[in-house]
């Protein structure tokens, strides 16, 4: 069950951060703490919720969920940097759900190209952008906001437990506090006399911990700035990780469930008699939309679950994927819900251009499908519940308080009898942000007072019931003249995320613009003089939610390929005309398009090739990508591709590179083949024969590079996959001269397998 349960063993109750001995040092600003989550026990101290020293060493408290992003290694390096210790000293443990952990970049933590240096205004803007979520508690890994949300916060926690240890030190040497200085895990005088963390813990425990520290200059990192190795991977590589799937515990029963396949619809009647009677079934359980089948292993639970006869009621939405489509469609003609991009004059230029015989007008209308997150690990948890006294969840969770305050309420207990237990997740992608696992658990485990259940769904249960990326429709229209744009309209419409994910979170949807809906099409660095993107709700009852850079997975998709339309019909290069327009706007998403163009020397393409450009900025950091294709006897293949990203400051360029390969292959994997489509109101996608990601054999060669030009630091989770697709479709047209204005592009094209 990981370090952070045998600690609170030694001590109280599992699921708190108690450690013999130990003391926790931490950051808080203006002195207005939230309540600490890490309680002591008798002879324990702790100070604050990100860093517990005791007799092991040094243990980081992560504050996000590790996913295989590797943001609880870059996490911990933000304290040991402050800290002085050495890195391989560091441990790292995910922290329990409480408030002192929320977000406070969810909201307003990321920047657009034109803010640049923040001033007075912008830091009133975060500052309020914090708000909801200290309030709400938001303690969510996603957005690309961990570090951005961490920087600050962390690297203080440990400057302040620094100091503070060094005023222990100080009183117990009878020294100034200025004389001593602090290394490698210890506090040393001038005389050679060394004092090791550990044991001035209890006497730094008893110390108001310093405040207002001043942070080390760049200049002076030790450990940011450097590609460090993760503190997980040792385990990743030994087999010893322990993701939910891992959790075993005395007397366990194995669960899975069957919930209605035309998804939002109820349960009408079942029949469990055919289940019940296989030797080794335990219970087959009414859950009022479905059912859950216990049994004495995993196995035998799947087996039985497909035995039991189910009447199921119909969905919400209309049945087949072409009738859903056409309900996006018709959201184009309505009035639209935001115009948050509107410079110049749009209309007046188009129809400038149409009559000019010296201008171009294009017009496109562009398509995308729903998607699965298809995590590797399926979607899991595993409850324990004492009736009246306390409810326990061992659940990979991107929202670990959500999913703890909903479960209160399905055991009937306060807040702070449920303790959420987060183990390492198989994937995230933004999928484990809902609680539904931890929530269906927590609903079969009542049923079963006293008794550990783990509800592990099958594959197919996961991928067709899921909170899907949604389906999305683009028409653009444009004008080019004298090898120049003069004008960009784009209309886009599908179901909206942020309507749906607040709906089901807090009860209400948010009124006004919806911002997330245009996010990778507004606020692009493009020198456009008219330019114009308009945002349509689509009221489309399938479920979706949070998918691996959300509305910017498709607004790439439209945006970037309509401009390399434009590109074409102005009779230009299509990198050399999107440099032209980042030059007038802002010089280091230019400087990402030079970067890119050398890195895959774009004016010297080989022969028999196709290449593709494509840059957006999302998550508050800009990614210009250039993939190639090429004809093969087994049809065409994606033989290289090229990154250029600028964080703005990149904390641990190693695994910066690795997430901007994995969002890359994670766009084109969508690219080619992703698609969730529906017939009979059912998802008709089972499994991964249906819903095939990019093989190794199938994946090109990846070259990365990362800049720090940009202003701010800037996000690195899912800013590589919105240009993917985009890169993908223009290198297929350079190659073919076929436009696809469609996904997945194997509709049009046939790639080697």
């Amino acid at each position: 069950m990981g370090r952070l349960a045998r600690y609170t063993r030694r001590a109280v109750l599992l699921g708190s951060a108690a450690v013999a001995g130990g003391v926790a040092f931490g950051y808080w600003q203006y002195r207005r703490e939230l309540p600490n989550p890490l309680r002591p026990a008798p002879g324990q101290a702790v100070l604050n919720p990100y860093l517990i020293i005791d007799a092991e060493g040094i243990t980081v408290i992560a504050p996000r969920a590790e996913m295989g992003q590797g943001n609880q290694s870059t996490l911990a390096a933000l304290v040991a940097e402050e800290l002085e210790v050495p890195w391989d000293a560091v441990r790292v443990l995910h922290g329990p759900p409480a408030q002192a952990y929320y977000n406070g970049a969810l909201i307003a933590g990321h920047r657009t190209f034109r803010d640049g240096d923040a001033g007075v205004m912008q830091g009133l803007a975060e500052a309020a952008g914090e708000i909801l979520p200290k309030m709400l508690g938001m303690q969510v890994t996603g957005g690309s906001t961990a570090v951005i949300d961490a920087f600050d916060k962390m690297r203080l926690a440990g400057a302040s437990a620094r100091e503070t240890l060094k005023v222990a030190a100080a009183r117990r040497l009878g020294l100034p506090v200025a004389a001593l200085a602090a290394a490698g895990g210890a506090i040393r005088a001038p005389d050679g006399t060394v004092l090791g963390y550990g044991e001035l813990a209890e006497e730094a425990a008893r110390i108001e911990p310093v405040r207002g520290v001043a942070l080390k200059p760049r200049a002076q990192w030790k450990l940011l700035g450097r590609s460090l190795p993760r503190t997980d991977m040792v385990a990743k590589c030994t087999g010893t990780a322990e993701f939910g799937a891992d959790i075993r515990l005395p007397g366990m029963l194995f669960a899975t469930v069957r919930m209605n396949p035309k998804l939002g619809g109820g349960m009408v009647s079942f029949d469990a008699g055919a289940a019940e009677a296989m030797p080794g079934v335990e219970a087959v359980l009414d859950l009022g939309d479905g059912i859950a089948v216990v049994a004495r292993n995993t196995w035998l639970a799947f087996q039985a679950a497909e035995a039991v006869r189910i009447d199921w009621g119909e969905a919400p939405y209309p049945p087949a994927t072409g009738r859903i489509m056409a309900e996006i469609a018709r959201a184009l003609d309505d009035r639209p819900n935001s115009v948050l991009q509107d410079v110049g004059d749009v209309e007046g230029a188009l129809s400038g251009a149409a009559e000019s015989g010296n201008a171009t007008v294009i017009e496109a209308e562009y398509r995308v499908p729903y998607l699965a997150h298809a995590t590797m690990e399926p979607m899991n948890g595993t409850a324990l519940f004492v009736p009246g006294e306390r409810l326990d969840i061992w659940c990979g969770t991107q929202a670990p308080l959500l999913a703890r305050d909903k479960a209160a309420k399905i055991a009937g207990l306060k807040k702070d009898r449920v303790h959420v237990h987060v183990p390492f997740l198989g994937g995230g992608f933004g999928r484990r942000a809902e609680p539904d696992a931890a929530l269906l658990a927590a609903r079969v485990a009542v049923q079963l007072p006293g008794v550990p259940v783990k509800v592990m769904w099958s594959r197919e249960e996961d991928m067709r019931h899921d909170f899907y990326r949604p389906a999305a429709i683009a028409r653009m229209r444009g004008a080019v003249a004298g090898g120049r744009a003069l004008a960009l309209d784009a209309k886009i419409a599908a179901p909206s995320v942020s309507r749906q994910s607040m709906q089901r979170i807090a009860g209400f949807a948010p009124p006004g613009p919806d911002r997330e809906h245009v996010a990778g099409a507004i606020d692009q660095p493009w020198a456009i003089p008219n330019y114009r993107i308009a945002g349509h709700l689509a009221d489309v009852a399938v479920p979706v939610g949070f998918w691996r850079s959300v509305a910017s997975s498709f607004n790439g998709f439209f945006h970037e390929c309509f401009l390399d339309e434009m590109a074409h019909a102005a009779g230009r290069d299509p990198l050399e005309f999107r440099l032209e327009l980042a030059r007038a706007a802002h010089a280091p998403s230019a400087k990402l398009l030079e970067t890119v163009a050398r890195m895959s020397d774009w004016a010297n393409k080989p022969a028999g090739t196709g290449r593709g450009v494509a840059m957006t900025w999302s998550f508050s950091t800009p990614v210009a990508e250039v993939v190639e294709v090429a004809e093969s006897p087994d049809g065409i293949r994606i033989t290289r591709a090229w990154v250029a990203c600028d964080v703005g400051t990149a904390l641990d360029p190693g695994n910066i590179r690795a997430q901007m390969q994995g969002g890359l292959i994670f766009g084109l994997s969508a690219a080619v083949s992703g698609e969730i489509s529906f017939e009979g109101g059912e998802v008709e996608q089972f499994n991964f024969p249906d819903y095939d990601p990019l093989r190794m054999n199938t994946a090109p060669q990846i070259q990365v590079e990362v800049l720090e030009n940009n202003h701010h630091i800037g996000g690195v989770g899912e800013p590589g996959t919105p240009p993917a697709a985009p890169a993908l479709a223009n290198a297929l047209f350079d190659l073919t001269g076929r436009r696809a204005r469609e996904l997945p592009l194997s509709k049009t094209f046939d790639f080697a397998v």
